[in-house]
């Protein structure tokens, strides 16, 4: 008899009816155990590794008979459940793609195992194939770049997503956490600039990598939240002898440098460079806060830097230093280091409370596909979302189409650090720095206009003009005494933090004691910027690339013979679910990739994916040509704002079955 069978599918022949092939055997006792598991990064066909700097994909053989996968990702060869990472059983092709961020982690031979096995069309299993024991471990440590005075720079190392550095000196040996890819030395110059500290710097770095995915009830199995780079040998960087005279913006830098003559965009959050110590009113200073505008007055701020002494801003992850709160204090830290804490009270030149962007909260609001693509900022100083952000063309198109989401880890996030992209080279960021003095406050004595009862946190103070944000007061004497915080004021109402513990009296007394310091700009930006000292860069994310040179899919998958392999031209085509990959971009924490049946316009198809990873399993679509592309997601910004710039979309074909006519009369 005449039987037809899928060519695509070729090792779905063993199930078709035959009368040749009858038996009574179980379909499991048919499947063999898949052959050549391996992981890879990009394409099933690189050369076999058993090393990785991120989360690889897998692949295998195809087996004759089975119709789908079961795949298991685990930390012993037993896989026992508390050792499982993940798994799947739904795969029908013979490769897989994991949505999630392995930690770097080495054993002997192997610290990671992974193994599949067949399923038949009746839901029977195969044999578990031999297991494939891989490592993760970075690929080198950070080396040192060249960099301005105030300020140390070094490479970036694939599969990182932040940096530890330790500042080795008798003191501070502190050690502190960045994303990016430069740091300041402000731990050295704040309130003393002399060259016994700041001359010779010693320091040290070393990688580190986040592990993110392993939600939804699959076990962490004790890995660690964040695994390490080695620490990289002892670096020593020299300054020259601090300059002063006028206080004027340098230039910005990171992965490349911006400046007045060659302004230049960022794939990474840079790093801004000044000199001098005195503003044009002839006000000179030993501290400065850098600010970040969306407009050439320096009107509309975007970012605060935290206030340092360096000749050099870089924002940190771990927070501002802790400036003293008294004039003891200031005496004290010029012959010794600041830690990190709070910056206590400081305020602009017109009074108001400022806090740098490093003691902000970090903003834990689920990833949500279909995000407005990163705000840009056009030529006039507006931002817009214009959906074309990066070398990526076309609109969203999101339709009806529910959106994916992914939690994060609220302790790998940090503060809002980073930058959005603007539509460079007409869209931009303006940016410039102010001088920061320090004020003693004096005493003041002042009474109650009106009486406050338990647990108000508003009170009538009569010289409430004088007082400001931050300041302590003393309400009352005796046993009626009481400590409280000014939060604003208004008029001559000022509101307290926290409520009253007692009821007072009007007349009652009201102290600030003096001696405490405060800290204030000396200029405001606008007016900083408007006597000249401003310059200009853009932040434009590095697009995730989905293709060579040659425009050729990272893409692997079953070939319409029914065999495994890699895209090796434009336009490949595959059976089923292809697995697409994509070289990591500088900055980015989470990807999202969609799909599309036209490059132009690009609109959504389906819902898109998000991942830890840097590949995916396309979903099941139906025969012809489909368009992809991927973006990173930024997790140093808060939501709305952590869309990078896509990919060009990049094309490859599904294959509709063919048929073979086989055997048989």
């Amino acid at each position: 008899m005449r039987v037809s069978r899928l060519a695509a599918a070729c090792f779905l022949a063993l199930f078709v009816a035959s009368a040749a092939t009858a038996s009574t055997r179980s379909a499991s006792s048919q499947l063999a155990a898949p052959d050549d598991v391996h992981g890879f990064l990009l394409r099933a066909d690189e050369p076999s590794a058993d090393t990785f700097t991120r989360t690889p994909s897998f692949a295998w053989k195809p087996v004759a008979g089975a119709n789908r996968y079961q795949f298991q990702l685990a930390s012993a060869r037993t896989f026992a459940s508390g050792a499982m990472l993940y798994q799947t059983q739904g795969l029908t092709s013979p490769a897989v793609s994991l949505p999630i961020a392995l930690p770097w982690i080495t054993g002997t031979p192997y610290s990671l195992y992974a193994h599949v096995r067949g399923i038949a069309p009746d839901g029977t299993t195969g044999p578990w194939s031999t297991s494939f024991g891989f490592n993760m471990r970075w690929s080198s440590t950070p080396t040192p770049l060249s960099a301005p005075p105030g300020l140390i720079r070094w490479t970036t190392v694939d599969g990182a997503t932040a940096y530890d550095v330790w500042y080795l000196d008798p003191n501070p040996q502190k050690i502190f956490r960045v994303r990016t890819n430069v740091a300041d030395e402000r731990e050295y110059y704040t309130f003393h600039t002399g060259p016994a500290y700041t001359g010779a710097i010693h320091w040290r770095i070393r990688a580190e990598r986040a592990l993110g995915g392993l939600t939804g009830g699959v076990s962490q199995n004790g890995l660690p939240a964040v695994s390490y780079g080695p620490w990289s040998p002892i670096y020593t960087s020299t300054n020259p002898a601090f300059t002063t005279g006028a206080l004027s913006a340098v230039e910005t830098i990171s992965d490349t440098t911006s400046t007045a003559t060659t302004p230049a965009a960022h794939h990474l959050m840079p790093a801004f460079v000044y000199s001098g110590n005195t503003d044009p009113a002839g006000d000179t200073a030993e501290l400065y806060r850098v600010y970040v505008a969306t407009d050439k007055d320096c009107v509309n701020i975007v970012f605060r830097g935290a206030i340092v002494g360096s000749p050099a801003y870089a924002p940190r992850l771990t927070g501002p230093l802790a400036l003293p709160q008294s004039v003891a204090g200031i005496t004290q830290a010029q012959t010794a280091w600041l830690g990190d804490g709070s910056e206590g009270a400081t305020f602009t030149a017109d009074h108001q409370h400022v806090s740098p962007n490093e003691a902000l909260g970090a903003d834990t609001t689920p990833l949500t596909s279909g995000e407005d693509d990163s705000p840009t900022v056009d030529s006039s100083g507006a931002t817009t979302g214009t959906g074309t952000t990066g070398t990526g063309t076309g609109t969203t198109g999101n339709g009806t189409f529910p959106p994916a989401s992914l939690a994060l880890d609220p302790s790998l996030i940090g503060p809002p650090v980073d930058l959005w992209d603007t539509d460079w080279p007409t869209g931009r960021y303006y940016w410039t720095v102010v001088p920061v003095g320090e004020f003693a406050e004096q005493s003041l004595t002042t009474v109650l206009g009106a009486s406050a009862a338990t647990g108000s946190t508003t009170i009538v103070v009569g010289a409430a003009a004088q007082l400001l944000t931050g300041d302590t007061l003393t309400i009352g004497s005796g046993p009626n005494l009481e400590s409280v915080s000014v939060v604003s004021v208004s008029g001559t109402n000022v509101t307290v933090s926290p409520p009253l513990k007692n009821t007072h009296g009007a007349g009652d007394s009201v102290v600030r004691a003096g001696g405490n310091v405060e800290y204030r700009d000396l200029e405001l930006p606008q007016d900083a910027c408007a006597a000249g000292r401003i310059l200009s860069f853009g932040k434009t994310s590095e697009p995730a690339l989905a293709a060579s040179a040659t425009k050729t899919p990272f893409a692997s998958g079953l070939s319409p013979l029914g065999r495994l392999v890699s895209a090796t031209k434009t336009s490949p085509a595959f059976y089923g679910t292809p697995l697409v990959s994509w070289q990591p971009a500088l900055g980015a924490g989470a990807y999202e990739v969609q799909w599309s049946k036209t490059a132009y316009p690009f609109r959504l198809a389906a819902t898109p994916v998000l991942t830890y990873g840097t590949s995916t399993m396309l979903p099941d679509l139906t025969p012809g040509k489909w368009w992809y592309r991927v973006r990173g997601l930024n997790l140093g910004l808060p939501a709305g704002a952590r869309a990078m710039g896509w990919s060009d979309p990049v094309a490859l074909v599904v294959a509709a079955p063919k048929y073979t006519i086989v055997g048989g009369k």
